[in-house]
């Protein structure tokens, strides 16, 4: 489970983020705060793993508050700036602050759940590395970008993409393309071109899983979200 602090200085906005929060598998809320001293205060009472961090607060500025934990309390925690802000200063100092995304006001709660579900993809492949090589973290900061609603490439359906989702989900230990291909329905050509795109947007991983003699078989396991 992911800890989250809502920080907003206007209570309807940050009720409303409470509960899109709560609507997202894997994220809870532990707190949230409506000036930037009372985060600062609440991040190291309350140890969450992300902060929903407005930019426009009454006393620190957003990136004031970004500044602090990066360089004065050095607090471990990751931030999601959520503001209506559109300028290109404010983007480039939260980008330089470490944010692991950007949101702009107004949005819809797809479009924050694509936000922290991207999040959560990465941070797990994050913990499940002992030693990152290229590709890992290639993997990872395509996670990262990835947006649930981009349009799919050129030969791949939503509706089947669906039912490949729905195999993946039905394992908790991964299946190999060709049962992938069984409970789905599709042939074991078409369920590994969806498989390797959910391995590519960083929704799925390929591992090897040595048993008997020979090759070790291809098993494909769904991430967070």
């Amino acid at each position: 489970m992911i800890h989250t602090l809502v920080v907003d200085d206007d209570f309807r906005v940050a009720e409303l983020h409470r509960e899109y929060v709560e609507r997202v598998k894997g994220f809870s809320l532990v707190g949230q705060a409506q000036t930037g001293i009372e985060a600062l205060e609440k991040v190291k009472l309350l140890r969450p793993d992300l902060i929903l961090l407005d930019l426009y607060l009454p006393d620190l500025s957003g990136l004031e508050v970004l500044q602090r934990l990066r360089d004065g309390d050095r607090l471990d925690v990751d931030v999601i700036m959520i503001t209506a802000a559109r300028d290109v200063d404010s983007l480039r100092s939260s980008m330089r602050g470490g944010v692991v995304h950007y949101l702009i006001k107004p949005f819809r709660f797809a479009a924050f759940e694509e936000k922290l579900l991207s999040y959560a993809a990465a941070r797990e492949r994050i913990d499940r590395l002992a030693q990152a090589d290229q590709g890992d973290v290639d993997r990872i900061f395509s996670a990262l970008r990835t947006a649930r609603n981009e349009p799919l490439p050129k030969g791949l359906s939503d509706s089947t993409l669906e039912l490949i989702l729905q195999a993946l989900r039905g394992s908790a230990h991964g299946l190999a393309a060709t049962s992938v291909a069984d409970v789905a329905g599709v042939s074991r050509v078409t369920a590994r071109r969806y498989l390797d795109h959910l391995c590519r947007l960083g929704q799925a991983e390929l591992t090897l899983r040595y048993g008997g003699p020979g090759r070790p078989e291809h098993r494909y396991r769904l991430l967070a979200g």
